[in-house]
């Protein structure tokens, strides 16, 4: 044989750069950029001067100059072959010599390869391992770091080499016959490389005759990963629960395989196997189909890692990692099967409530935990109520609860309802919350007769909730001389879509101003005003204003005591957790947010510790605000209780009745500028006027008591299955197909103002860009 040698490596990763001389004639930029040619797939040839030359394979072209980074240039090459960059090593041909590769080992290296280019625009890059340029790169006289002096290495002749070897042998059959040969390693084709991984895992999971699995469902689980690292396709001749025959799909190919039970055990045993394959594992492309059983145990280890493991994501990594194309809807199964393995069954879990409920109450001695049951013992609904939160509302919360729902994107769907307080710091304090099959009016009573047994306080509760007619009639029905106040945020939504489609977008705007303008308004006068600018626009729109119970939604007209705070999805922090754990099971959810809840309470009880003020933090802040404008106000002074205050209006202070005709200290629970301005007049403490509930003490309080763990929630004793004698199967819902729907994000209080055009009067642009123009 004369001329020159191929030679074949298995595939790997390593950089080679060649200087592109027929460029030199091109001038460099001043950033001295150069183009990297990189290239993978090819084939090295040895000529006859010992010089090395590539051809074949795929290429990509990268921009470098000598401020890139080596693990940025790694990176980017890793994602165009889709290789790893920590076992990647980088080499190029010095200027003029094929016979001598300079290693790049750090960021000064990559830059004097630049420099060594002059002003050659291109270069070539080719690619292999670090462990294969180890192992046959190392013996090249020639190869060597960039630090060394240039010397040119004699290549020796060698012989062809049969590369349709076994990959994980090939390697090992060129370093026995080769060891000498400086030879170059580059990445296989993406033909050869696809089943690489799966050839590595499983290839030896069927060894031959005699070997013994432990059932049948274990044999067929080996001999499915068998085929797939092997690279074909098989069906069954015969199947059932004594025998399993199996042949190669490929028409014609002797491969076949028989196990059967092995006498006198339960073992399964490999009786005869026909190792001969004559299809060359082309079956694999034509007919394999994955389960999605096999590709739930595959991905089960990465979702665990990435719960948000997407299955276009998992689909392009079966096909790049085992040479397997699976469509978006078995990819999306294969993650319900593997979320399953991981998490526990769905359906297992609504049977575990029984025992759940239990757990919480041995756990968290005082607390309520309850659920029903449909006649047909299908779920309906779960409540919980934890100790530490009954007492720390009773102690230390204003009587203040808001109501408010959040669907549940599980795989039985559901609703969430939950009872949010607020703390002295106005943080979120979840109460109690229940888990339904649906929201109804029958689900939000029973919800609130469990609300009112846990809470049980003798003072009048302020609701804010939606105007919803079923939850109104529930409220007055359970608890007795409790106020319902509106949701603004619900009411606003309700008036603006019944005005859509009459009224123009910026008649709408000002209308929906107006609506809230009144809505805080703490005088009636105030709200007068704003309810006449609405029916200066529509009068029908004032009527809806008025018959809708201002009473209830109005700080001019309310009697309940509700701070100032005019919407029910005051908890969207608790619901935000909801959000991050509602496609669990329903057990392991109940408990993600009872965990949560938990560390709440800790770290707050941790935090108020460090607190030297009286009041909390937002609270005192606000104080010494209302203290500051104080100090202008000029006040006059009375012999009784009611003092006069003047600034920018006159407003009448009752010390004694902890009231101001401005109304902010009845709104707030806080001392307003005027009741201020009275205190430090006649040396009285202003903290002395200030709500219980915004001391310190009273936030220490909320937060005295801790919620506890609540062991095995997914795992029963076999001695506690006694518990779970009720059966509990899952609610008749289920996830309707497609994308679930998204909870569309919160409306604006206040519609934005949209832009008008001065020339046209048409809405959504200006003058400058108006078509009639």
């Amino acid at each position: 044989m004369t001329g020159k040698v191929i030679t074949r490596f298995a595939p790997s990763l390593s950089v080679y750069v060649h200087r592109n001389s027929s460029q030199s004639g091109l001038k460099a930029m001043a950033a001295k950029k150069v183009i990297a040619i990189c290239q993978s797939g090819g084939e090295f040839v040895t000529n006859k001067d010992g010089s090395l030359s590539y051809t074949g394979g795929e290429a990509y072209a990268i921009d470098i100059d000598q401020q890139t980074l080596l693990d940025d240039f790694k990176s980017e090459i890793a994602d165009m072959f889709n290789c790893s960059a920590e076992t990647m090593s980088i080499k190029y041909f010095l200027p003029g010599n094929k016979k001598t590769l300079i290693t790049i080992s750090k960021d000064k290296d990559l830059q004097r390869m630049v420099n060594f280019l002059g002003d050659t625009a291109t270069v070539d890059v080719f690619v292999m391992s670090e462990e294969a340029a180890a192992r046959n790169v190392s013996n090249m006289p020639a190869s060597r770091s960039s630090r060394t002096t240039v010397s040119e290495a004699v290549v020796p002749i060698v012989e062809p080499i049969d590369v349709r070897v076994d990959t994980c042998n090939a390697i090992d059959q060129i370093d026995m016959e080769l060891h000498e040969t400086p030879l170059v390693s580059v990445l296989g084709s993406s033909s050869d490389d696809k089943h690489h991984k799966a050839a590595q895992q499983w290839e030896n999971t069927i060894t031959g005759v005699d070997q013994r699995f432990n059932s049948f469902g274990e044999f067929r689980e080996a001999l499915h990963k068998f085929s797939i690292a092997h690279g074909f396709a098989y069906r069954y001749k015969k199947n059932d629960s004594h025998r399993v025959t199996v042949k190669c799909k490929s028409q014609g190919c002797p491969w076949r395989i028989y196990a059967s039970r092995l006498s006198t055990t339960q073992l399964i045993c490999i009786k005869k196997m026909n190792t001969d394959h004559t299809c060359e594992g082309a079956a694999v492309k034509a007919g394999y189909r994955a389960t999605r059983g096999w590709v739930g145990s595959i991905i089960k280890e990465k979702l665990k890692v990435s719960p948000n493991y997407k299955p276009k994501d998992i689909a392009d990594d079966i096909k790049r990692e085992y040479g397997i194309q699976l469509n978006y809807s078995q990819a999306w199964r294969a993650k319900e099967i593997a979320r399953e393995q991981l998490q526990g069954s769905y359906k297992e879990a609504y049977n575990q409530l029984p025992y759940f409920c239990e757990r919480i109450k041995e756990t968290n001695p005082g607390s309520v935990a309850t659920f029903t049951t449909k006649e047909d013992s299908s779920f309906h609904r779960f409540f919980v109520s934890f100790h530490a939160s009954i007492v720390g509302f009773r102690e230390g919360c204003r009587p203040l609860i808001f109501l408010d729902s959040t669907p549940l994107n599980s795989k039985y769907q559901g609703v969430l309802l939950a009872a949010i307080a607020a703390d002295g710091d106005d943080g979120i304090f979840p109460v109690a919350f229940a888990v339904v099959d649906a929201e109804t009016d029958d689900n939000w009573h029973w919800f609130l007769l469990e609300l009112k047994s846990a809470v049980s306080i003798s003072q009048q509760i302020t609701f804010v909730a939606d105007v919803q007619n079923g939850l109104k009639k529930s409220l007055t029905e359970v608890f007795d001389k409790c106020y319902h106040c509106y949701c603004l945020r619900h009411l606003a939504e309700k008036l603006n879509k019944d005005l859509k489609g009459q009224f123009s977008h910026e008649a709408r705007r000002f209308m929906i101003n107006d609506f809230y303008a009144a809505a805080y308004a703490p005088k009636l006068e105030a709200f007068q005003r704003s309810a006449d600018n609405i029916k200066g626009i529509s009068p029908e729109a004032y009527n809806w204003v008025i018959q809708s119970g201002p009473e209830h939604w109005a700080n001019a007209f309310s009697g309940g005591a509700r701070y100032n705070h005019m919407t029910s999805n005051f908890g969207q922090q608790f619901y935000s957790w909801v959000s991050e754990a509602h496609e669990l099971p329903i057990t392991q959810m109940i408990d993600v947010l009872r965990g949560k809840t938990m560390e709440a309470f800790y770290s707050r009880r941790v935090e108020s510790n460090q607190w030297v003020t009286r009041l909390t933090p937002s609270k005192e802040e606000k104080l010494q605000k209302e203290t500051t404008i104080a100090r202008s106000l000029q006040v006059l002074l009375s012999q009784g209780s009611t003092f006069e205050v003047r600034g920018e209006s006159v407003d009448i202070v009752d010390i004694d009745h902890w009231d101001c005709s401005c109304k902010g200290w009845q709104l707030t629970g806080l001392p307003c500028c005027h009741a201020i301005a009275v205190f430090e007049c006649i040396g009285r403490n202003p903290y002395d006027y200030c709500s219980r509930y915004f001391t310190v003490e009273s936030y220490r309080s909320t937060y005295a008591e801790s919620i506890h763990p609540v062991p095995n929630v997914d795992r029963p004793l076999p001695s506690e299955s006694s518990l779970a004698a009720v059966t509990v199967t899952p609610p008749p819902t289920r996830r309707p197909p497609g994308r679930p729907k998204m909870k569309q994000a919160e409306s604006l209080d206040i519609i934005k103002r949209q832009l008008q055009c001065s020339k046209c009067k048409g809405l959504g642009h200006n003058k400058k860009t108006c078509k009639d123009s």
